[in-house]
Parts: structure tokens; sequence; C-alpha cells
């Protein structure tokens, strides 16, 4: 096995570990979507305690979602080309 034989082994790992990583996040992102959308769907425009748990949550899954996206996105591009 050459040094090219090598690299295509491994690369072929890295994208088959990309597509599984892949997957996974997108299961996250539904679920974070769905929570979000739950979340959206409350009535959060009150002063009160809950109210106000319920909107930083929203900010933490929009920041998670954005960044999953972002994720996807460079594993897409990098190992799955």
């Amino acid at each position: 096995m050459g040094c090219e034989d090598d690299l295509s082994v491994v690369g072929g790992r890295q994208a088959a570990q990309a597509v599984e990583f892949i997957r996974t996040l997108r299961v996250q992102l539904l679920e974070m979507t769905s929570q979000l959308t739950w979340i959206e769907r409350q009535d959060v425009t009150g002063r009160n305690a809950r109210a106000y748990a319920m909107r930083v949550e929203a900010a933490a899954l929009r920041r998670d979602i954005a960044e999953a996206r972002v994720l996807i996105d460079r594993l897409q591009r990098r190992y799955l080309g």
C-alpha cells in the first residue's frame, strides 16, 4: 500500500466520520428547533422569573442552532465536497 492509498483510506474514514457527525448534528438541530418553537409559543412577554428564564433559554437555543448549522456546512464543504 503506497502513500496515496494510505491518504485515501484516511480520507475515507474522515468522510465517514463527518457523515455520522452531520447526522447527529441534524438530529440535535431538529430537537433544538422543536424546543425553540415550543418556547416561542409560550407567553414570555412578562417580567416574572419564568418568562425571563424562557427568554434566556430561547436565546441560547438560537445560538446553538446557528452554531450547529455552521458546523454542518463546514463539515460538508471540507469532507463531502
